[in-house]
């Protein structure tokens, strides 16, 4: 089975279907006269530009309802956590500007400080 997002004018994803494996070669052609619209493929198993598999990745992560898709990158972008989280353009992922602490506390982002605070201190 293979899975298509649907996108708008702007490519933010309206719906992810999955479609029979008979159409997958042709999918977005076949999803475009069947449904309309515009339709990228994603793969379920692509995160971070990883397949978690043995094949390759599919435009970056799965595409999930407001998703972005960058023609640019060919990749699905999730919407910004943060406004001041950057985007690592090789694997459409979003990243704090100060890296999380690893210490084994659990830890949750201030956007007013800019840091991580640590949950339950």
């Amino acid at each position: 089975m293979a899975h298509f997002a649907e996108l708008d004018e702007n490519n933010i994803v309206l719906q992810v279907i999955v479609v029979a494996d008979e159409h997958e070669a042709d999918g977005e052609n076949w999803c475009n006269s069947f449904a309309g619209g515009t339709w990228k493929q994603t793969s379920y198993n692509t995160y971070g530009n990883r397949h978690s598999g043995e094949k390759s990745p599919l435009r970056k992560n799965y595409a999930g309802i407001g998703f972005q898709y960058d023609a640019s990158l060919d990749g699905f972008i999730s919407p910004k956590p943060y406004p001041s989280w950057l985007l690592d353009e090789e694997v459409c992922q979003w990243e704090s500007p100060v890296l999380m602490p690893t210490d084994g506390e659990e830890y949750r982002w201030n956007e007013a400080t800019l840091s991580w605070d640590e949950v339950g201190a």
